[in-house]
């Protein structure tokens, strides 16, 4: 944070959470496909259920979780998630270790780490929205999303040389300890922090797990990104293990080349969410977020070209830079327009049915794809996703519905706080 005006020393220790948690994700990327198909030989359908049905369950089990965080404080549900990832997570060692790791095991584990990763977004998000002013919420929204890209970067390929040193289930006991590291720095932060109110009944009732998906959807600025954000991730996410298949299996690439060409391109998420916050204070969030977002969804079909050999390798970096730097700039501008515009009464529940809808629909987008290409073969279905995606930026409201005025007024003056 040199030569930049921190956000204050509670920030900093949530900020400080969020990295190394981001960092230890980055280490263990792919641990699970890999112990499935190394320690436990599973075959195509069984890597391809774990990360569907992972997803899935896990957004079933976390719907009465949205509700059950917005009636409480948000930092002990944090902790809470934090801790129970890494007891999840470190039993696939302990029973590694004992020669009692099953399949069903992993599966298990996948569906509380998924549903512990909503609650903690949920909780997370209104903490921050709680902790920092709301003409800083861009520059700190920015600052997470530069910590993910540079974590993405990084970790992967620090864990496969861990993997290939000590084991396959090293990265996977190191993510664990990262969240016990995050839990140790939310608590840091310190402060007080008063138990929300719940009017109405004390206990929770139907309605108000829908409540979120109602606010959404009925929202004239909120359901238009929704919308468009549940389908542009499902698509891409679901383009992703196919573009495996096609790359190390059709095309021989070597391990170390697949890394590479997902790796570099995360400069460009750097880029992106350095750009963000100044972007935002010239043309304004919507303006920003209208354009990213039309532009994002123009490159995956790219993939769909993709050669054996160097050219090959070339052509995945571009695009994926393209790809990668357009969502750099996007995400943190839409978390920060998400909170600008979701009522605070139901931001937890907002926010867990939003993480829901689209963990659901990459396991069902990821299933069907995986479908399409065994009919199709994988480059025919990549195409396919390629193509619907250039029709997503037609779910983008086309005008703003909020005054900007004053969010471009926050983003000026919080340029000179980067």
């Amino acid at each position: 944070m040199a030569g930049r005006r921190a956000l204050g020393r509670r920030f900093g220790w949530l900020w400080a959470a969020f990295a190394v948690s981001s960092y230890g994700t980055g280490l263990g990327f792919g641990a699970f496909p890999l112990i499935a198909v190394l320690v436990l030989h599973s075959g195509p359908a069984q890597v391809a259920a774990l990360a569907a049905v992972g997803r899935a369950v896990g957004a079933v089990v976390a719907v009465p979780l949205g509700p059950w965080v917005e009636f409480r404080r948000k930092r002990p549900v944090m902790m809470a998630m934090d801790l129970t990832r890494f007891a999840a997570l470190m039993s696939i060692p302990a029973a590694y270790a004992l020669g009692r790791l099953s399949f069903a095991q992993l599966l298990v584990v996948s569906v509380v780490v998924a549903a512990a990763d909503i609650a903690f977004r949920a909780a997370g998000g209104a903490y921050l929205k709680a902790l920092v002013p709301r003409e800083d919420l861009l520059v700190a929204n920015s600052r997470f999303e530069s910590t993910t890209w540079t974590a993405t970067m990084v970790g992967p390929p620090l864990g496969g040389a861990a993997i290939g040193l000590f084991g396959p289930v090293t990265t996977l006991a190191a993510n664990a300890v990262s969240y016990v590291l995050s839990a140790l720095g939310i608590r840091a932060i310190g402060g007080t922090e008063p138990r929300p109110a719940r009017a109405g009944a004390p206990r929770l009732r139907p309605r108000d797990l829908l409540e979120g998906w109602r606010h959404i959807l009925t929202h004239p600025v909120l359901r238009p990104l929704f919308l468009n954000t549940i389908a542009v991730n499902g698509l891409i996410m679901a383009s992703e293990p196919l573009l495996a298949v096609l790359l190390l299996d059709h095309f021989g690439f070597a391990p170390w080349q697949y890394g590479l060409v997902f790796a570099v391109p995360c400069v460009g998420g750097l880029i992106g969410s350095r750009l963000a916050h100044r972007l935002v204070a010239r043309f304004g969030q919507h303006k920003v977020m209208l354009t990213a977002g039309t532009v994002r969804a123009c490159w995956p079909l790219g993939l769909a070209f993709v050669q054996p050999g160097v050219p090959g390798i070339v052509l995945v970096i571009a695009v994926q830079f393209g790809l990668v730097t357009c969502c750099g700039l996007f995400n943190p501008v839409l978390a920060t327009y998400r909170l600008d515009h979701i009522d605070p009464n139901r931001l937890a529940r907002t926010l867990a049915a939003w993480s829901i809808s689209g963990n659901a629909a990459i396991a069902a987008l990821t299933a069907l794809w995986g479908l399409l290409a065994a009919v199709t073969g994988p480059r025919t279905a990549i195409a396919v996703a390629g193509v619907l995606l250039l029709a997503t930026p037609l779910l983008l409201a086309r005008h703003e519905n909020a005054p900007q005025d004053k969010l471009r007024a926050g983003a000026q003056e919080a340029i000179d706080r980067v």
